[in-house]
C-alpha cells in the first residue's frame, strides 16, 4: 500500500487490511477473555498487546496518510471513511514531529499493556466471602443449592452478578451484606488503582503532545458531544433534575429500615449496602414484584428464544443453530438468515455464538464481542459473540432487560451492509453506540412484547397486564437513584480526563463524599471500574447522552412494537448503516424531525409512559 504513489484504490485496499487485521486480532481478543484455559487467556493477551504498536505504525505512515488525504473522488461514504480515517492518522501522531510521534506510539502501547492488566486482575480475581448458614438467611434455595462451602461448612460466594446481586437484593443480615458490598468495591485491588493513575497519566501526557488542555479535549473532539463544556452541560441537567428525587427516595429506604429494625427514624442511618434490600423489600410491598420469583417466568433458555423471536418478528431474519467448534461446552452457535414473510430463509446474514454462564477466568460482566465485520465489498459476512454471566435457571427482570441490550448490540453487528468494515455494526461514535442496544430493552418491558414468550415456552407462567403494569410501576420507582449514580460515574470518568486531576482514588472520594450517602472508607471502587480503561475514558455520559437517542427513536414504535414495517425502516435506516453517515444525521432521517431529550427527561424522573 505504501509503495503505490496514486491516492486511487487506497480506501478499497485500506478495506481488505481491515478485514485481514480483524480476522487475527478480534478472535484472540475474545479467547483473552473466554477461553477456560488460564494458559490461553495469558497467551492471548500477550498477542493482544503486541498488535497494539502494529495498529500505532500503521496510522503513523506518512504513505498512507499522504494517499488518502489526496483520495478526494467518490461518494458521501467514500468521503466519510476518508474522514474518519485521517482522523485516526492525526490521533496517532502522524502530523507531530518525530520524537513527538515516538513518544505517542510508545503511550499508545503502554495504554494497551495496562487495559489488559487491569482487565486481567478483575478476571482472574479469586475473592471469596465467607458467609453462615445465618448470614444466608432471606436467600431461596435456588440460591443456595450449588454453592460451594468451606471445611467449616460456611458458604463462599464470588463477586460474580449472579452471587452478588441476589445476595444484597435479599440477604437479611446487614453484617453480610456490609461485608459483600465491601469485597465488591475492593475488586481490582491497589494493582488496578496504580493501573488506572498511570493510564490518566498517559492520556494527559498524549493530549499535550497535540498542545490541548486535557485528555477530554482530545477525545471528546471526534464525538457527538464535541467539548467537554456540552458533556458538562448534559451532566448538570441531569444532575439538577435527580438529585432532589434521589434525595426523596432514600429517605423512603431510611424509613423503612427504621420500620423494619424497629430503630428511632432519627438515629438510623442508610447505608450503601443497605440500598438494594430495601428498594427490593419496599418495590415488593408497593407493587408486588419479587425479582427472585420472576425467574421461573423467564427460563434462560427460553429467554433467549424470546430475544431471538423478538428479532425475527422485527427485522425478518431467522436464527438456525449449527453444531462447531467452541470454546466451552455451554457455547453455542447459530447462524442468522433474512427471511421473507412466511419465515423461510433466504440471504445468509451472518453468525452469532451465545456464551451464557459465569465460570472462573471468563468476563465477568455482560458485552457483545464483535468478531468480524462485515463488508458488502468484500461480500465478507458479520460474527459476533454474546458473553453474559446469567443464572442457569432463570433471569429476573433486570436480567432479561440486560439480555436483550446486549443482544441489540449483536443485532446492530449482524445487520449492517456496510460498505466497509471500518464503518459497520457497532463502528460509530461512542455516544451513539449504546442506542440500539437501549432501545431494544423496551421490549422487555411491553405487554405485546413480553405476550411472544408463550410462543417460545408454552408451559411458563405468563404475566398479567396488571403484573405487567406493576413491574414497570416498580421499575420507574426509584429511578432517580439509578441515574444518580450513572450522573456519578460520568462526572468521575470526566474529572479524570481533566488537566491535572487527584489521584483516582482521591478523585472518587470527593465526589462520592457529596452524595447523600457518602464514601465507606477503606473501599476502592475505581480499581474496579474497567469502563473507563477501555474505550469509555472521557465516554461514560456515552451511556445517557445515547438514551436521549433512543428513547426519542422508539416514538416511532408507540402502538407498533412488533410491526415489522417499522423493524424494517429501523434496521434499513439505523441498523443496516453502521457508521457510514454521522449518527445525528441518521436519527433525523429515521425519525423525519429533530431528536428531543423530551423522553429521557421523563425517564430519568420516573414520568415516562
Amino acid at each position: 500500500m505504501e509503495a503505490h504513489a496514486q491516492p486511487q484504490g487506497v480506501l478499497t485496499e485500506w478495506n481488505a487490511l481491515s478485514a485481514l487485521n480483524e480476522d487475527w486480532l478480534n478472535p484472540v481478543y475474545l479467547l483473552a477473555n473466554v477461553s477456560p484455559d488460564k494458559a490461553v487467556r495469558d497467551a492471548a493477551e500477550a498477542c493482544v498487546v503486541k498488535f497494539s504498536p502494529f495498529n500505532t505504525e500503521l496510522f503513523q505512515s506518512e504513505a498512507l496518510y499522504r494517499r488518502v488525504m489526496k483520495s478526494s473522488s467518490g461518494d458521501a461514504i467514500d468521503r466519510e471513511l476518508r474522514k474518519d480515517l485521517l482522523e485516526g492518522f492525526e490521533d496517532s501522531g502522524v502530523t507531530l514531529p518525530l520524537e513527538k510521534r515516538a513518544r505517542v506510539k510508545a503511550i499508545n502501547e503502554r495504554m494497551e499493556a495496562i487495559e489488559q492488566a487491569f482487565s486481567r486482575n478483575l478476571r482472574d480475581d479469586a475473592t471469596r466471602v465467607a458467609f453462615t448458614a445465618e448470614e444466608m438467611n432471606g436467600l431461596p434455595e435456588s440460591y443456595l443449592k450449588d454453592k460451594p462451602r468451606d471445611e467449616q461448612g460456611r458458604y463462599l460466594l464470588d463477586l460474580r452478578t449472579p452471587s452478588f446481586v441476589p445476595y444484597l437484593q435479599l440477604a437479611t443480615s446487614e453484617a453480610g451484606r456490609k461485608r459483600y458490598w465491601i469485597a465488591k468495591q475492593n475488586e481490582g485491588g491497589d494493582a488496578n488503582l496504580a493501573l488506572l493513575d498511570e493510564i490518566t497519566a498517559l492520556r494527559q501526557e498524549l493530549a499535550s503532545l497535540y498542545d490541548l488542555p486535557d485528555f477530554a479535549t482530545f477525545q471528546l473532539r471526534r464525538r457527538m458531544a464535541g467539548t467537554p463544556a456540552a458533556v458538562g452541560a448534559f451532566l448538570d441537567q441531569v444532575e439538577n433534575a435527580v438529585t432532589p428525587l434521589q434525595r426523596r427516595y432514600l429517605e423512603e429506604l431510611r424509613a423503612l429500615k427504621a420500620k423494619t429494625t424497629t430503630q428511632p427514624l432519627e438515629s438510623t442511618r442508610l447505608e450503601r449496602w443497605d440500598v438494594a434490600f430495601y428498594q427490593e423489600s419496599l418495590r415488593k410491598s408497593l407493587y408486588s414484584v419479587d425479582q427472585e420469583a420472576l425467574r421461573r417466568y423467564f427460563p434462560t433458555e427460553k429467554s433467549v428464544q424470546f430475544a431471538m423471536e423478538l428479532a425475527q418478528r422485527l427485522y425478518s431474519i431467522r436464527f438456525v443453530k449449527r453444531d462447531v467448534p467452541v470454546w466451552h461446552a455451554d457455547v453455542r452457535y447459530y447462524d442468522v438468515f433474512d427471511a421473507d414473510t412466511n419465515g423461510r430463509r433466504g440471504r445468509f446474514l451472518g453468525g452469532v455464538y451465545l456464551d451464557l454462564f459465569p465460570r472462573d477466568g471468563k468476563y465477568n460482566h455482560a458485552a457483545a464481542f464483535p468478531i468480524r465485520r462485515g463488508s458488502t465489498r468484500l461480500q465478507r459476512t458479520p460474527i459476533s459473540a454474546l458473553v453474559t454471566n446469567f443464572n442457569r435457571e432463570g433471569l429476573n427482570h433486570n436480567e432479561l432487560e440486560t439480555l436483550l441490550h446486549e443482544f441489540g448490540h449483536v443485532l446492530h453487528n449482524l445487520l449492517s451492509t456496510t460498505r466497509y468494515v471500518d464503518h459497520a455494526g457497532t463502528s460509530v461514535k461512542r455516544d451513539f453506540v449504546e442506542a440500539p442496544s437501549q432501545m431494544f430493552e423496551e421490549w422487555a418491558r411491553r405487554e405485546p412484547a413480553l405476550a411472544l414468550f408463550a410462543k417460545v415456552c408454552p408451559e411458563c407462567p405468563r404475566l398479567s397486564s396488571d403484573q405487567i403494569a406493576k413491574l414497570d410501576a416498580a421499575r420507574k420507582f426509584g429511578r432517580a437513584n439509578d441515574y444518580a449514580n450513572q450522573w456519578l460515574y460520568a462526572s468521575f470518568d470526566m474529572a479524570l480526563a481533566q488537566a491535572s486531576p487527584k489521584s483516582a482514588l482521591d478523585t472518587w472520594i470527593d465526589l462520592q463524599s457529596k452524595t447523600p450517602l457518602g464514601y465507606v472508607e477503606g473501599t476502592k471502587f475505581p480499581a474496579g471500574f474497567g469502563h473507563i480503561v477501555g474505550g469509555y475514558a472521557a465516554g461514560y455520559y456515552g451511556y445517557m447522552w445515547s438514551e436521549v437517542l433512543a428513547l426519542d427513536m422508539l416514538s416511532a414504535f408507540e402502538g407498533r412494537m412488533l410491526d415489522p414495517k417499522v423493524g424494517h425502516r429501523y434496521r434499513e435506516t439505523i441498523l443496516s448503516r453502521g457508521g457510514e453517515r454521522p449518527p445525528a444525521d441518521l436519527v433525523r432521517a429515521f425519525l423525519k424531525r429533530k431528536p428531543s431529550p423530551q423522553a429521557f427527561f421523563k425517564e430519568i424522573t420516573g414520568t415516562r409512559p
